[in-house]
């Protein structure tokens, strides 16, 4: 395992990571730009991003390259064309260093190609290479989301080409809008009779877990019948809930708006699903699957389930029999 921005690198997963000891940089003075960053008092102009011409063949390398990265993974479409604007090449040369061990972050770095040793100097000042990115991979990150100098030094073993992002456009780009996805996220959670009695904190666990999808007019969501994978808020746009009846035709018993909900029953009962759902128009929704949702709220699964009968019979005053019955609001 490897040490990068302070942090745990096992190699197959880049973005894993667990903070290793680096005292012996505590004392560093810390620049005004390492100060730590609070997106909920940042009221700059998301929009003034500075944008770097690409060819379509770069931006469709750089796209692919930073899909993989976990920190992208929740942007929506327009955030991410902000990431590949935002971003810029750094070409380099055999033995040039990107980032020193102990210096303050000043960049983010997606490799496009060539090789990167990652070194750190011990105790007893000898430097020694640790990882050795080939050909792709990313580094940097964690020094600009925290008030933290770099752990590790990276040094270019043979000519390559990476993307780099620099710190004010990183933390307003993916942290402010991170902070921004997880209020609307957790306003979401809150509507959901089943998930009122969660804590604050496990709330904000699942506003994290969950993934945006956007739709077109007409796309299929959930298909009645089939296995249950999870539950969907409704972002923007809207979503008609659709059930076959006995004459084999699909009716309509509901259209949900932005901040509604649908299959909240499939996180704890697992049954198929009981209708079908359709985007209309342009839609976005955010996705909870049910294990990352066992995984986070394991222990409150059992209280759910308790209170689950009750949740039920609401949805039947609603929907009428349980043979109708929709997990949907």
């Amino acid at each position: 395992m490897t040490w990068i921005d302070g942090q745990c690198n096992n190699g197959s997963h880049p973005e894993l990571f667990n903070e290793p000891p680096v005292a012996r940089f505590n004392t560093r003075r810390k620049s005004v730009f390492a100060e730590t960053y609070d997106p909920e008092e940042d009221d700059s102009d998301e929009g003034a991003t500075t944008v770097f011409p690409k060819s379509d063949a770069q931006r469709q390398r750089l796209a692919e390259a930073v899909r993989s990265i976990l920190l992208f993974r929740s942007l929506d479409a327009q955030q991410m064309q902000q990431v590949l604007d935002a971003m810029f090449e750094k070409r380099t040369e055999p033995g040039e260093y990107l980032i020193r061990q102990g210096d303050d972050g000043d960049n983010f770095y997606v490799i496009e190609n060539g090789m990167f040793d990652v070194l750190v100097t011990g105790d007893d000042r000898i430097e020694k290479v640790v990882h050795t990115y080939e050909g792709s991979g990313s580094f940097g990150e964690l020094a600009l989301m925290y008030n933290m100098p770099r752990a590790a030094s990276v040094r270019a073993q043979t000519p390559g080409q990476l993307w780099a992002m620099d710190r004010h456009t990183f933390r307003r780009i993916l942290l402010k809008s991170a902070f921004k996805k997880r209020k609307l996220y957790e306003d979401l959670l809150e509507k959901v009779p089943m998930l009122k009695a969660l804590q604050a904190y496990e709330r904000a666990n699942l506003a994290d877990a969950l993934l945006p999808r956007t739709l077109i007019d007409g796309e299929l969501i959930i298909r009645q019948g089939d296995t249950a994978d999870g539950m969907y808020f409704v972002e923007d746009g809207a979503v008609s809930i659709r059930i076959t009846r006995d004459d084999g035709n699909e009716h309509e018993i509901k259209r949900l708006e932005a901040g509604g909900y649908f299959g909240e029953l499939a996180l704890v009962t697992h049954k198929p699903r009981a209708a079908s759902a359709y985007a209309v128009g342009p839609t976005r929704v955010a996705f909870l699957d049910v294990e990352t949702f066992e995984r986070l709220l394991g222990p409150c699964m059992e209280i759910m389930k308790r209170n689950i009968d009750d949740y039920e019979e609401q949805l039947v005053k609603l929907f009428g029999d349980k043979s109708n019955l929709t997990d949907v609001r």
